[in-house]
């Protein structure tokens, strides 16, 4: 197994001569203008995110789409503060639970228990807790919004990266040991390459995920109160209410610009650059090409700022040599490991004891435990549900992937397409739906999967492109020499390549369908509304009437389903990828 290719400038078509231009140039220009626009469409739009509300009187969303670029940049802004804040967390999150042996067993978990925990749930605490940090300004909206978003991107990438750290090549890992990095260069120079990958396409995926949710992070309803924020999502949203169908049109066509250019300004230029840290010993024929980073890097702007950067760069690796030391491993004093893990679990009892102590006290005050019995029963719907969508969609959806990441002419065509497709919040097309199933008769309780699908079944895909495109070429072409095709390929090559990131992509879809279950088990157009028997349409109606208890028993429930599927299915897969299928 190769090293990864720590590239110069002469590994991509163009760089090296870009690299040696020291004039400024056109480009120079071009990219000077782009970054004053951006710059001043952030301050533009930020300029709305301050001002002063009631919650009686907030602003209202006027469906002309003269305002659909004023409410795209303020949905896009969000967007991206919540993917900046989900890669801040999974850095920290994932490092710090793939390197600590006692806070791994309660990190992951925890990271389980909050993939499963509805987004709906999330929001309602989160605007009553920033209502009463920002009383009366639309910033306390504005963080309740960027924290729904969180939400929905942060956890599947956590789980890629902390996959991605337990699984670094094994040879790097001894490199690294044998020159005695700190654990601080580890990061950097091994542990962070190696999982630039699976990190760019899950938080591309993730992104998508956010879109998803962006009608109820701009259109919030807690305890009967409403409270909108100007963006496409609600704009989406008011015109489900009027049931105007050009203004859902409207909608739809922002949102696919939106997601279009989100594409190929920055993802497709991520994807390009992330492929100079494939682990190989041979480098491609072909490789991911992205015309907006062959344009970069024809700029001098990118080195003049990589330039002016140069002695932070070099501050923080030197306090990274003094407060990363790592010499080497340690004799492991036994008794001292034990002392610690008592120490360390009888904290961590103690504070969930104190915890469960107060759950069931407010429970004794509202009903006790039989609050949890009509949840329990409309769980095993959806998680039937939830079954179906995950076993169909690793049967249409892994040889799709696996056979688009396998080509990088072919990922160059279809990796546009499936992040529009992945990207596009699929609940703008439920009213569609809505109107398809009463015009056929199909009831929501079968129809409910297909919407669930449309909002899960990305994970997998990406997932699966994205082990595809991890393979080394090296062993591709070995197993071309030897003539291995069909499914002998696909058992000595394809399932352990792309096993590590199916797992990936599994649970998190998994948690995406239980999550999506809630918007659809419940659609509505205009005057039409169908419901299905299901937890998600519980959860819904329970947030809808500020019903506190019903809400917390619905959370409580969608949570446990999820975590006892991890723990007895996808957690044995993960370990099976770690152990069998690393590479």
């Amino acid at each position: 197994m190769g090293l990864l290719r720590w590239p110069t400038g002469s590994d991509r078509p163009g760089e090296g001569t870009a690299r040696r231009r020291t004039r400024w140039s056109w480009p120079d220009l071009v990219v000077a203008l782009g970054m004053l626009v951006a710059l001043y469409a952030v301050i533009r739009v930020g300029e709305g995110t301050t001002t002063s509300f009631t919650p009686s009187r907030t602003p209202e969303i006027d469906t002309d789409p003269a305002n659909l670029p004023y409410y795209a940049a303020r949905s896009l802004l969000r967007m991206f503060a919540a993917l900046a804040l989900s890669l801040a967390f999974t850095l920290v999150y994932a490092y710090v639970a793939a390197h600590s042996r006692r806070l791994e067993r309660v990190l992951i978990p925890a990271l389980d228990i909050l993939q499963s925990v509805p987004i709906l749930g999330f929001l309602t605490v989160a605007v009553s807790a920033l209502l009463a940090l920002f009383p009366g300004s639309m910033l306390a909206l504005e963080c309740a919004a960027v924290f729904a978003i969180f939400t929905s991107q942060a956890w599947n990438m956590t789980f890629a990266f902390y996959h991605a750290l337990l699984t670094v090549p094994r040879e790097l890992d001894e490199l690294s040991r044998d020159l005695r990095l700190t654990r601080w260069l580890r990061f950097w120079r091994i542990e962070l390459p190696s999982g630039a990958i699976p990190l760019v396409w899950n938080a591309m995926m993730s992104f998508g995920g956010g879109w998803f949710f962006l009608v109820a992070s701009e259109l919030i309803t807690v305890s009967g109160t409403d409270y909108t924020l100007p963006g496409v999502g609600s704009f989406a949203g008011a015109a489900i209410a009027e049931g105007n169908l050009a203004g859902m049109g409207w909608a739809i066509a922002a949102m696919a610009v939106l997601v279009t250019g989100v594409n190929v300004v920055f993802w497709r230029p991520l994807v390009a650059w992330a492929e100079r840290y494939k682990v190989e010993q041979t480098e491609a024929s072909q490789v991911q090409r992205s015309l907006v980073l062959d344009f970069l890097r024809r700029a001098y702007w990118p080195r003049l700022l990589a330039r002016a950067c140069a002695p932070l760069r070099e501050l923080t690796m030197r306090a990274g040599r003094v407060l990363g030391r790592d010499d080497g491993p340690l004799q492991v004093d036994l008794r001292r490991r034990r002392a610690g893990d008592v120490a360390f679990w009888g904290v961590t009892g103690a504070l969930l004891a104190w915890g469960l102590a107060g759950l069931a006290g407010y429970l004794d005050d509202h009903g006790g435990l039989s609050v949890f019995v009509e949840p329990l029963l409309l769980g095993s719907l959806t998680l039937a549900r939830v079954v179906v969508l995950v076993a169909v969609a690793t049967l249409v959806w892994v040889p799709i992937g696996v056979w688009i990441g396998s080509s990088p002419r072919l990922t160059r065509i279809a990796q546009p397409v499936v992040q529009v497709l992945a990207s596009f919040p699929a609940n703008f097309l439920f009213p569609l739906a809505t109107w398809a199933f009463v015009r056929t008769g199909l009831s929501l309780n079968v129809g409910g999967i297909v919407l669930m699908a449309l909002g899960a079944q990305w994970y997998i895909l990406f997932n699966a492109i994205a082990g595809a495109m991890a393979i080394p070429t090296d062993l591709r072409e070995a197993m071309d020499d030897l003539g291995v095709r069909g499914w002998q390929r696909w058992r000595r090559l394809i399932i352990p390549g792309i096993f590590p990131a199916y797992v990936t992509g599994a649970i998190t879809a998994s948690g995406g369908a239980w999550n999506a279950s809630i918007v659809a088990e419940v659609v509505t157009f205009g005057s039409a509304t169908l419901t299905a028997s299901g937890l998600g349409a519980y959860i819904a109606h329970a947030t809808q009437s500020g019903d506190h208890p019903e809400l917390l028993a619905g959370i409580a429930v969608m949570s446990l389903y999820v975590v006892a599927l991890n723990r007895l299915v996808w957690r044995r897969l993960y370990r099976l990828a770690q152990t069998r299928y690393a590479w």
